[in-house]
């Protein structure tokens, strides 16, 4: 039969009763004849718990002491669904990160997965059991425990799918599947029955929490048969994949937004070669990431810069960039951490025309201002206002989605 790997999120394993439908559903899945291989999140709040109690102590603890807290809340989560297994009388064994083999490079707290040396759970499989496994987390070069980044789990799903050949790699989350916006905000959201990999890619980069995007970029390399599904309802979930049927008919497959954003602007900086150079490779080489860039029109032998980086990485590019100030050569700085990033996907937006001047008919429509505007192939992007945000979600999906009844 196959090999199924299956992982369940915080809010599938918050509780005992939760813990027991999880349990549930993997020995259904193992008394079909299939091996299984579990993956699972820290149950419900703890990792936001635990990382209150570190602020609590130090507000500003090392990366590597803080990996050593945070995964302690997926040992507890396999821990306990073993112990719910157990008690159905199923063989099952849970595995941290490091005993099930996931080598990671020395990045606390955003490690990335290097190699997953897979003959612990191979021989475990052998012997008929259930193998748990902790996400989230792995081992560096140092012997030293290190953490994927928020959402890391669904990447240690894909990746233990990809090294073992995994037949199937289902995420079970609190939603039946990838929807046109998320489903517990937006009004009329509509689930998707399969969505290409760079759509989904673009999607939780863009800020729908269904999947984390490394998982889907790392899916998308290994050709892993994904599926996005609900352990609640039972109902048929959504397929990720290379090609889907209506990717010629549907031009907008989702609305995404993400408030983790803050936007930075350098004032009077001049206009000369390699001033861009300067700004962004200071803050590559503290690998803080830059999303949308907008550059004015020199004038008078200046220009400004304006461009986001995450929220929790504003007040670090601030202080770097200050720091370096007449090196790089500008007169003044604006921060703005009251912004959110909207932005629609779909892999028809390239051949057909309009697709972007709907969404800010859309946003017009709503009196909601653009701030910053970053384009793509399959996607548009805009900076609005924060409280701004949710109506825009909701004016935009309206538009493309509810008025006509499909995507268009």
């Amino acid at each position: 039969m196959a090999l199924i790997v299956q992982k369940f999120g915080g809010s599938s394993v918050a509780n005992a009763d939760r813990v027991r439908n999880v349990a549930r559903i993997i020995t259904e899945t193992y008394r079909k004849g299939h091996s299984v291989v579990v993956v699972l999140s820290a149950q419900g709040d703890t990792t936001d718990d635990l990382i209150e109690k570190a602020q609590e102590i130090n507000r500003h603890p090392s990366k590597r002491e803080m990996d050593m807290l945070l995964s302690s809340g997926e040992q507890i989560s396999i821990a306990l669904c073993a112990m719910a297994i157990e008690a159905m009388g199923y063989q099952v064994v849970s595995l941290t990160g490091w005993q099930a083999g996931v080598n990671t490079d020395s990045a606390y707290s955003v490690a990335r997965i290097k190699r997953v040396q897979t003959e612990r759970i191979q021989n475990e499989l052998d012997k008929k059991k259930i193998v748990l496994v902790a996400g989230f987390q792995g081992i560096n070069k140092y012997g030293d425990i290190t953490t994927l980044g928020r959402g890391g789990s669904d990447t240690s799903a894909v990746a233990l799918a990809a090294a073992l050949h995994a037949d199937l790699c289902q995420i079970y989350t609190d939603v039946d599947g990838v929807y046109t916006a998320d489903p517990r905000l937006v009004k009329g959201a509509k689930k998707l029955e399969e969505i290409t990999f760079d759509e989904m890619l673009e999607l939780a980069s863009l800020g729908a929490q269904v999947l984390h995007n490394r998982s889907v970029e790392m899916a998308k390399r290994y050709n892993v048969n994904l599926e996005v599904l609900s352990s609640l309802t039972g109902n048929p979930g959504t397929k990720v994949k290379e090609v889907v049927k209506t990717m010629e008919k549907t031009h907008v497959s989702g609305v995404a937004k993400d408030k983790n954003v803050a936007r930075l602007a350098l004032i009077g900086l001049a206009d000369e070669p390699g001033t861009a150079f300067k700004i962004f490779s200071l803050l590559a080489k503290k690998n803080i990431n830059v999303d949308i860039i907008l550059q004015s029109i020199g004038r008078d032998e200046s220009k400004d810069i304006s461009f986001t980086v995450a929220r929790g990485d504003s007040e670090e590019a601030q202080k770097i960039l200050e720091e370096n100030k007449d090196y790089i050569g500008f007169k003044s700085m604006e921060a703005n951490n009251q912004v959110a990033k909207v932005s629609i996907v779909g892999a028809g937006m390239v051949n057909n025309a309009g697709v972007a001047c709907k969404m800010f008919e859309a946003l017009s429509s709503a009196g909601i201002n653009i701030n910053m505007i970053s384009t793509s192939e399959i996607k548009v992007s805009v900076l609005v206002d924060e409280r701004d945000a949710d109506r825009a979600v909701q004016a935009i999906h309206d538009r493309f989605f509810n008025e006509f009844g499909s995507a268009n």
